[in-house]
């Protein structure tokens, strides 16, 4: 695995307007004393302690802290792609009577929520390699057994400039097109929200600033909700908020990221 560094946003200034940005919307997920703890006796780790924090919705949210800190469980949990010990993960806002706590659901259920509510954006790609690109980026809604709006699919396929690709094979495509198709597949149900764990961490710089880029875009000009997973302080600028964990809490945020600041909060946790 090569990890790199994505390039600074070219324009700070207008790329994190804070009076438009840094502010309090409603959540589109939510955790409540989240606690999921590991092993026990002497091998016990609590990854995440009664944690409370909400993503609003429209915005971008990286989540960062040191190695162990609870930022790769808080986001499975929060994913549905684990479950917690304690607490409640609520799809929505908590303080309204149509939010779906994730406990309540059954195996079945929160496949489904998976499915057809969320997305996924993984470092390692993840595409499906028998598949075509048209067909991986369709496949959440081919599980559903539904089609994806074809509107919709033309509009996904512009945006990640895959228009002339979409019959070739993951294996014929470079690293930077394959996170590509696996961002359109993530949008293509047009999910609540968007999870990506440290989507360029495979990635070259230049490729990883492109896909962050994208990923911006696609709350500025599409409202679209995304969490992500990093440890890179450049990456984290690409957000509009930045939640620090250390030891399974939530010690810190920080609105209108710049690099800088990104790092001077991480050496402050470290210390």
């Amino acid at each position: 695995m090569t990890t790199t560094t994505a390039p600074t946003p070219s324009n700070p200034a207008t790329s994190h307007p804070s009076e438009a940005f840094a502010r309090h919307p409603a959540p589109a997920i939510s955790a409540r004393g989240a606690t999921k703890i590991y092993g026990l006796g002497d091998t016990r780790v609590v990854a995440l302690n009664q944690v409370d924090v909400d993503f609003a919705a429209g915005r971008f949210t990286a989540i960062m802290g040191p190695s162990g800190s609870g930022k790769s469980t808080l986001m499975h949990c929060m994913a549905g792609l684990d479950t917690l010990d304690d607490g409640d993960v609520f799809l929505g806002d908590p303080s309204s009577e149509t939010s779906t706590a994730l406990s309540e659901l059954s195996e079945r259920q929160l496949t489904h929520l998976r499915r057809d509510r969320l997305g996924f954006v993984f470092q390692a790609f993840n595409l499906i390699p028998t598949l075509s690109v048209a067909e991986n980026i369709t496949l959440p809604a081919d599980l559903a057994g539904r089609g994806v709006d074809q509107a919709w699919m033309n509009e996904l396929v512009s945006m990640v400039g895959l228009g002339d690709r979409l019959s070739h094979r993951p294996s014929e495509l470079s690293g930077g097109q394959q996170q590509r198709v696996a961002v359109a597949r993530a949008l293509a149900t047009q999910p609540e929200i968007v999870f990506a764990d440290e989507p360029t961490g495979n990635l070259d710089s230049r490729t990883g600033a492109e896909i962050l880029e994208f990923l911006r875009h696609t709350v500025r000009s599409m409202g679209q909700t995304i969490a992500m997973v990093t440890h890179d302080p450049v990456a984290a600028s690409y957000a509009d908020r930045v939640v620090f964990l250390a030891d399974g809490s939530v010690i810190d945020e920080l609105y209108d990221p710049t690099p800088d600041a990104v790092l001077d909060r991480m050496r402050h946790i470290a210390r």
